[in-house]
């Protein structure tokens, strides 16, 4: 289905709640996506090639889908977009106040056998394309209680949280502390420092190459994304076994 850039802008303008838009300028994230992101998002989710890819895709344990039927129950939905950020690496080296940065828009879909799925857009130039497909709708279930912050995802971890202003509360799978529970944003970046500060760009870690991905390349389509391993050189490989579950290309 197409949509006009007016009616995708539109829509855009609705979707500042999910997207962290309420957050001062002070605690706010780098790369907070504008209307016509979300606009540029909108029509290439809802391409006819995300469409057929979400038609076609299918997870390990899945049922197979009717290809007659997939055609129609294939789609992305871009009234729901969820920006999900990630601390940078002079956050965490306390070189910045800048506290995360965007990763990707995650966009709500359905697969082909009608299973939830979720459509990762990331900026590429000065445009956006789909580089992945993912299974569930996690980011969006945790947007839904983010509240006026953002959603900021720790990948190898495999933890969420909510981040709003200088409060930061666990949504999901954090060690840090137990789901519910808030902590300062300087607090949380202590725990931060303690987990990855021997693993920034220029540590012994970093120059040993012990990361298995630092400074890499994105891969093609058949290859798990690159970012969870790369991405400001912050996070530990080994510990992104459970989040690899999800990322599977297809």
């Amino acid at each position: 289905m197409k949509r006009t850039f007016l009616g995708a802008t539109i829509l855009a303008l609705g979707l500042s709640l999910a997207l962290g838009g309420h957050a001062s300028a002070a605690d706010s994230p780098a790369g907070v996506p504008t209307a016509a992101d979300l606009a540029a998002v909108s029509t290439v989710v809802t391409s006819d090639a995300t469409t057929q890819r979400l038609a076609k895709a299918e997870f390990p344990g899945a049922a197979k889908a009717d290809m007659a039927v997939a055609a129609r129950t294939a789609k992305a939905d871009p009234r729901t977009p969820v920006a999900v950020y990630q601390p940078t690496a002079a956050f965490i080296a306390g070189t910045s106040a800048v506290p995360a940065e965007l990763a990707y828009v995650a966009t709500p879909a359905t697969l082909g056998n009608g299973d939830a799925a979720t459509v990762w857009s990331q900026r590429e130039g000065t445009g956006w394309s789909v580089y992945n497909v993912a299974s569930g709708d996690v980011e969006k279930r945790l947007a839904a209680r983010v509240g006026k912050g953002y959603l900021l995802s720790e990948p190898q971890a495999g933890a969420w949280y909510a981040v709003d202003g200088d409060i930061v509360t666990v949504l999901d799978g954090s060690s840090v502390a137990k789901t519910g529970e808030k902590m300062t944003l300087a607090a949380y970046r202590e725990a931060l420092q303690t987990r990855y500060g021997d693993k920034l760009p220029g540590s012994t870690y970093d120059r040993t190459g012990a990361a298995g991905g630092y400074g890499a390349s994105p891969v093609g389509d058949d290859s798990v994304p690159w970012w969870p391993y790369a991405l400001g050189a912050v996070f530990l490989a080994a510990a992104g076994a459970a989040v690899t579950l999800r990322l599977r290309r297809q």
